[in-house]
């Protein structure tokens, strides 16, 4: 790792979340009630070489925040939280995984699943009481900072569709094009494919006024099924609720998701996403530690009340996120005003 010299950190401002370039530098923000420090990592291009490591310098209103002059959109970025480690009371901080943003705009890589991406010692008899000190950076995608003003809409006006009018085409993003003949083959499987007038025509010749995407957001492949020669095809499985799913990028990769959506709206049909806030990839408790778990488990996820080694599985995945903690629940609307209005 190259020395962190190279740059500078300032106390920046937590009033907007994630990674916010302004033209001049990146503000970065990360909420978290219970940690003890948070640092910020750049990566190289490849996001394979850490290349600085800076503390966030300021807490304020339980968000740590700090402001890099002079980095620009498409900088690769981690965090490492610190914190107890102590989850018969629900905090499993373990700054030896890097851990993905919960407000980051774009993710370069996969995860490429390996024992240190889970905090404790996999194979020990007494599981996630234990402690695992590998880093997991090698084996995590990475955050991208991204250009708020890079796409211009051109005057994109969303359609308003009246409920009684409203009919809704329910499809997935491959589904419906990676076979489909009547588009280009480097389209196919993408967003550009789901946005291309061939789609767009055979949508409004059928009378639909709305287009509904099964889960767009950044979803992992489970180990379970990488291990069968499978992949997680419908994506209800989120760890990335501001990303679009780069499995899906054409030619033109994060642009291509907004070039859908205007070609919709040109055509006067509406985009509707399929979304998923009630869980996550991260599983239970012997699940791995990817985001949220790392950041600050005690608020983001729901334990029981008087275990909270353990998770409340409403959701039958493992865990379920407690939209009733105040940062949590904006992050949901955050979310959803993020894909509404950008």
């Amino acid at each position: 790792m190259s020395e962190a010299t190279e740059f500078t950190i300032t106390s920046g401002s937590g009033q907007q979340l994630g990674a916010n370039y302004d033209g001049e530098g990146v503000n970065f923000a990360i909420f978290s009630a219970h940690a003890e420090r948070i640092e910020l990592c750049l990566f190289d291009e490849s996001g394979k070489n850490e290349i600085a490591r800076l503390e966030l310098p300021e807490f304020t209103h339980e968000v740590w925040h700090g402001y890099v002059p002079g980095l620009k959109p498409g900088a690769l970025y981690g965090y490492r939280v610190y914190g107890p480690y102590d989850p018969e009371n629900g905090h499993r901080f373990n700054p030896n995984k890097l851990l993905i943003d919960p407000y980051a705009r774009e993710l370069a890589g996969d995860i490429e699943w390996n024992e240190a991406h889970f905090a404790y010692e996999l194979l020990h008899e007494d599981k996630d009481l234990t402690f695992d000190t590998r880093d997991s950076a090698p084996f995590m995608p990475k955050c991208r900072v991204i250009d708020p003003n890079e796409f211009d809409w051109q005057d994109d006006n969303r359609p308003s569709i009246a409920w009684p009018n409203t009919v809704i085409y329910e499809t997935h993003v491959k589904g419906f094009t990676q076979l489909n003949s009547a588009l280009p083959e480097v389209l196919r499987g993408t967003y550009e494919g789901m946005g291309h007038q061939a789609t767009v025509d055979y949508i409004k010749s059928l009378g639909i006024t709305s287009v509904e995407l099964l889960p767009v957001h950044w979803f992992p492949d489970d180990q379970h099924l990488l291990d069968r020669g499978l992949k997680n095809f419908w994506g209800y499985n989120s760890i990335g609720f501001f990303a679009p799913a780069p499995r899906y990028y054409g030619p033109r990769g994060i642009q291509g998701f907004r070039d859908m959506v205007r070609a919709f709206h040109d055509a006067g049909v509406e985009v509707i996403l399929d979304v998923v806030y009630n869980h996550t990839a991260e599983g239970n408790e012997l699940g791995p530690t990817l985001s949220f778990k790392g950041i600050d488990n005690f608020s983001y996820y729901r334990t029981l009340p008087d275990q909270h080694r353990y998770y409340i599985n409403d959701t039958g995945t493992g865990n379920t996120v407690n939209t009733s903690h105040p940062r949590v629940l904006q992050m949901v609307m955050d979310s959803l005003r993020y894909w509404a209005e950008s």
